[in-house]
This record gives C-alpha cells, sequence and structure tokens, in this order.
C-alpha cells in the first residue's frame, strides 16, 4: 500500500472523471477489500463478490468521499456492511460453510487429509478471533502490510494495531496446539 497523499490524488483525479485513476484504486484497493470481506463472510467466493460489489460502489459514490486522504478505510467500512449483509441473508437461508473442493479428495489421501484438515482447523480458529483481529492478522500476514499501513486504512490506531495482531496470534497458537503437545493438569486435592 502507498501513502496516504498517493491514494488522495488518485481520488482528486477519479473525482474529475480519469479513468485511469479508477483503475489505479481499483488495482490498489481490490486484494485488501477481498481480504476484509474474507474477514468477515469467511468464504472465498462470497469475499470476492463482496470486495468486488463494494469496490465498484465506492467508485461509483467517488464523490461522496469526503477525505480523499481517508479512502482505503471509507473503502473498508462500505466492504464491510456490504459483508455484514451478506451474512445477515446468508443466516436467514441457514447456507452450510464451503466444503472441501474436489481436488483435495482427488489428491493423495494421506496428503489431502493432513492439508484439508489443518485447513479446517485453521479456519475454524480464525472464525474465533473478532472480525478486527481478523482483518489485523490478514492484512500483517497475508498481505504484509505494515502497522501505520493498517492502522490509517481500519481507522485505529498503530499501538491497537500490534496488541490485536499480538492478541490474534496468541489465541491462534492456543486454538491450533497440537492436543498431543499439551501435558495435562491434575488437580491436586488438599486434605
Amino acid at each position: 500500500m502507498s501513502e496516504p497523499q498517493d491514494t488522495a490524488g488518485l481520488v482528486r483525479r477519479a473525482r474529475r472523471g480519469e479513468a485511469a485513476a479508477f483503475e489505479a484504486l481499483a488495482r490498489k484497493f481490490l486484494r485488501a477489500a477481498y481480504v476484509i470481506a474474507l474477514a468477515v463472510v469467511g468464504r472465498p467466493a462470497d469475499a470476492e463478490d463482496v470486495a468486488q460489489e463494494g469496490v465498484a460502489l465506492a467508485l461509483g459514490r467517488i464523490d461522496s468521499c469526503r477525505e480523499p486522504e481517508r479512502f482505503a478505510p471509507w473503502l473498508f467500512q462500505i466492504v464491510r456492511r456490504r459483508a455484514l449483509n451478506l451474512l445477515d441473508s446468508r443466516r436467514l437461508r441457514d447456507v452450510p460453510r464451503d466444503l472441501p473442493s474436489e481436488d483435495a479428495a482427488v489428491a493423495s489421501a494421506e496428503g489431502a487429509i493432513g492439508d484439508a484438515g489443518l485447513r479446517g482447523r485453521l479456519s475454524g480458529a480464525i472464525d474465533k478471533l473478532s472480525m478486527v483481529q481478523r482483518e489485523v492478522v490478514l492484512l500483517h500476514d497475508l498481505e504484509e502490510w505494515t502497522h501505520a499501513e493498517i492502522a490509517a486504512a481500519l481507522g485505529i490506531s498503530e499501538v491497537n494495531s500490534r496488541q490485536h495482531l499480538f492478541v490474534a496470534r496468541r489465541t491462534l497458537r492456543g486454538l491450533l496446539a497440537d492436543p498431543a503437545d499439551v501435558t495435562p493438569v491434575t488437580k491436586v486435592k488438599h486434605g
């Protein structure tokens, strides 16, 4: 991600109707919008749709972005709202989560079971994080954003970004710990 001034310049150019600025904004923020959507909806296909719709909606309403320097938080709020709306409609339909792909079943039995099991455990653990923790973890660890970039994009402080990442990683380590590696705790009776 680049500096907010660069983004603000693109926003101003897009407001003037420059097609290249629209394209540059979409290219610059679509992947991050996908990560934000994925942190909320949990399904890659749904996250792709939400991200594309959110970016298209934001670019269509670019004149309503009051602070061009804060385009990223404004865009991500639109994406987050669309994702939450999708979750609400999904709850009404009670659709189960995506099942492992058929490709995983075709892969070698041992590898597929191990990989699918790990992916399932990781996905389940990530689902237990708060929405902001998921966003910070995915932006930092998947997209390699700095804490300054995350803070600016999510409207939180850098310290808060670091705290969310620390707590999320500790939670994930605890949730993903191999039960065989954990020594049982025995209760001692005091007489």
